[in-house]
């Protein structure tokens, strides 16, 4: 796992070959990447939350979660991350048969695993809950996660760049809504008081 998450940052077409070709399952690739992968930003907001805190602007107090309502909120979370991995595998195998490839489930949540890597690794930036630098770091994470996406999804799939191209821009869509659907669940949780308690 960790030399692929490596390969994919210095020489991702390779490294999306080599991914192709190894045979894993479902649960073989949640146990050795996205399990532990999407429990780094859960981890780190649950300690930036409650350990760092952060401050909003013009003023010096610190502000804190409390551990229960951070405990909760970051359990959510995960949660979110991968069932959000396993819903764009289907995705992919499912617009996959419009392109006649026929890759397996297990291939296909690989693949969304991998390409979702550098923003499970920006949740490093969890440790230090600042609002400008989690935008920064976060767009660059997005940024090349989509670059994985468009370059390594003709590769994987053996379709032409062209194909690739209209291939990834539909998965990315629909990477939106599934983004846009966990943000609506969010908003309901909170209406119902499953949200965040400060510690003063």
């Amino acid at each position: 796992m960790a030399l692929h998450v490596w390969g994919l940052f210095t020489h991702p077409d390779q490294e999306w070959r080599s991914i192709r070709e190894e045979k894993s399952s479902i649960i073989k690739t949640y146990m050795a990447n996205v399990v532990i992968l999407a429990a780094i930003p859960a981890i780190c907001t649950y300690i930036g939350t409650t350990v760092t805190g952060w401050s909003l602007a013009g003023s010096k107090e610190v502000v804190r979660l409390t551990t229960d309502s951070a405990a909760s909120m970051a359990l959510l979370a995960y949660l979110a991350m991968l069932s959000g991995v396993y819903v764009m595998g289907r995705a992919i195998h499912w617009m996959a048969q419009t392109y006649e490839c026929f890759p397996t489930i297990s291939q296909c949540v690989t693949f969304a695993s991998y390409t979702t890597t550098p923003l499970f690794l920006a949740g490093l930036i969890g440790l230090y809950p600042s609002l400008w630098l989690m935008m920064l770091v976060g767009l660059a994470a997005a940024s090349w996660s989509t670059y994985l996406l468009y370059t390594g999804l003709p590769v994987f799939m053996n379709i032409s760049k062209e194909q690739g191209f209209v291939f990834s821009s539909s998965i990315l869509c629909i990477a939106l809504v599934v983004l846009v659907a966990i943000l609506a669940i969010t908003v309901v949780l909170w209406s119902i008081g499953v949200g965040p308690i400060y510690t003063s």
